[in-house]
């Protein structure tokens, strides 16, 4: 279906996933000047915490695309024709169903956790275009399950399964991977909670794969 899927197009199935939330793409759109493709929750979430910048490259982002961007309908028209594997089933899934599926998956479920869903933040739009939520900000988030700030700059964790305190993003990933490689233990993630779109009702049943799978890479940088 990969196969099938490059040869009738120009996309692969990373194509499909959001760069932020690193989930299949919800109501994509598209940045003008870079054409990077987010989620559009996502991108203006993270329009309300960056400013002016796209949140992959840095590039910049027109204020009208940051109180409304633009809908990519030719990658959603591709998302209904196309099928893709579940990232933890292997079932074969049109990608515009992706996230529908992981509702019921409970390969996915044990792996990541109940909810799957970004949860809905309401966005408005202000008189200038900027975009306001009513829920609990970013800043809440991070002063609730992110200790501290190191010295580089990094934010740093508590690790859920020993209570160790003060590891960057890349500390507890190595640390988990030596330490905690066949633990699995319902927790929660404290990386996921520092993000804005973070759930607390979100229970990661295999913490150390949870780790390896979502977060290879520090979120702030692409802020």
């Amino acid at each position: 279906m990969a196969e099938e899927l490059s040869a009738a197009t120009s996309y692969t199935e990373d194509d499909f996933y959001c760069p932020v939330c690193q989930e299949v793409l919800k109501t994509p759109v598209r940045t003008a000047a870079c054409q990077h493709v987010f989620c559009r929750k996502c991108f203006l979430t993270a329009m309300t915490e960056s400013g002016i910048h796209c949140p992959l490259c840095r590039g910049n982002v027109t204020r009208r695309e940051r109180a409304c961007p633009e809908r990519a309908l030719d990658l959603e028209n591709i998302m209904r024709k196309f099928s893709g594997s579940c990232r933890c089933c292997a079932k074969q899934i049109k990608f515009y169903r992706m996230r529908h599926h992981y509702k019921s998956c409970k390969k996915y479920q044990d792996e990541y956790g109940v909810s799957s869903i970004i949860p809905n933040f309401q966005i408005s739009q202000d008189s200038v275009g900027n975009s306001n939520r009513s829920e609990t900000s970013a800043s809440d988030n991070i002063e609730t399950y992110q200790e501290n700030t190191g010295s580089s700059g990094h934010p740093t964790f508590k690790c859920p399964l020993c209570q160790e305190s003060n590891f960057t993003r890349q500390r507890l990933l190595d640390h988990c991977n030596s330490n905690h490689l066949f633990q699995i233990v319902p927790v929660t993630c404290p990386i996921c909670m520092s993000l804005p779109w973070g759930d607390p009702s979100q229970v990661t049943r295999n913490f150390v794969s949870h780790l390896n799978q979502r977060h290879q890479f520090d979120y702030h940088t692409y802020q």
